[in-house]
């Protein structure tokens, strides 16, 4: 069972407390579906301009990833230039070039729109619905969104979320859109919008998941070296959509599993700059470090009284 993904495929300027990186490859879309192509067939609907270069081109290809969705128009392609400091959660953009991203209207290829699992990146919630209208129902469909979209188009998104089966948001985000300070109040607020599963990204905080009836947590895994948290969500969310679409498997168990690939794919690409790590990951390398999620949180229940 293959993916769709419709975002956006950029190139970045990086800054971080251990180095540089000048005009690599990034873009929600971008880090979605290399992290998914790890597990399913991955296709990608975006736009890029004439600069955009063929040896990143023809890395997506070489996941495997469907690039038939991705156009290419005259003009510059969307670029982000942004800088971390010590805290690597949060990000200050020095620039944002839309160029070709600024009138990116998806058409979802005929071929893809029986995919039965959707991911609606980060992108304009009336383009996210356009896509929605655009396929035949999938089986999943997942999204997520930014903080800008929430202050500027709360109706339209509000729409989208109540079309959605998952939303995956971090946790700034989870409180501007309910205006509760309180996550777990945050989430009843946005689960009462329509959609069934709410996944809060916290970054080096973990994960949590709430739906009507449960809550569950996950660490992020700790790691000795944080070089580029750039995608690092949207790694997070290729993986966990990748896991749900290979196995099928979307009952809460399921999707609690696919947490915590999620969290090993993010936990993966902030190792190297832009998808650096991603480009020589290995699959054992991915069930390894899963085995060591397990054992991390692993603790023995209580025993019966005597």
């Amino acid at each position: 069972m293959g993916i769709l993904v419709v975002g956006s495929v950029a190139l970045d300027s990086v800054e971080t407390p251990f180095g540089v990186g000048e005009n690599v490859l990034g873009g929600s879309a971008t880090y979605f579906a290399t992290s998914a192509s790890y597990f399913t067939d991955v296709s990608l609907v975006a736009v890029v301009g004439e600069d955009f270069p063929e040896e990143h081109i023809s890395f997506l290809k070489s996941r495997n990833i469907d690039l038939r969705g991705l156009t290419r128009t005259p003009g510059k392609t969307f670029a982000w230039k942004g800088r971390y400091g010590f805290d690597l959660n949060e990000a200050q953009t020095l620039e944002t070039r839309l160029n070709v991203f600024e009138t990116f209207k998806p058409t979802i290829p005929t071929e893809y729109a029986d995919a039965d699992f959707l991911f609606l990146a980060n992108i304009d919630p009336d383009l996210q619905m356009d896509v929605v209208r655009q396929v035949k129902r999938p089986r999943i469909i997942a999204s997520d969104t930014m903080n800008y979209w929430i202050s500027s188009k709360p109706e339209s998104l509000k729409k989208v979320i109540g079309e959605v089966d998952i939303l995956i948001i971090n946790d700034a985000e989870a409180r501007q859109l309910s205006q509760e300070p309180n996550l777990v109040k945050s989430a009843r607020k946005i689960l009462s919008l329509g959609v069934k599963t709410l996944i809060v990204k916290r970054g080096e905080y973990g994960v949590l998941m709430f739906t009507d009836s449960t809550i569950f947590a996950a660490p992020a895994y700790p790691l000795e070296k944080v070089f580029d948290p750039t995608g690092a969500g949207d790694t997070f969310a290729g993986g966990f959509m990748g896991y749900l679409a290979n196995t099928g498997n979307v009952s809460e168990a399921g999707i609690r599993q696919a947490i915590i690939f999620g969290s090993v794919m993010a936990s993966f690409n902030v190792e190297e700059f832009s998808l650096d790590r991603l480009r020589h990951l290995s699959y054992r390398e991915i069930e390894d470090r899963y085995r060591s999620f397990k054992a991390m949180t692993h603790f023995e229940g209580l025993s019966e009284s005597a």
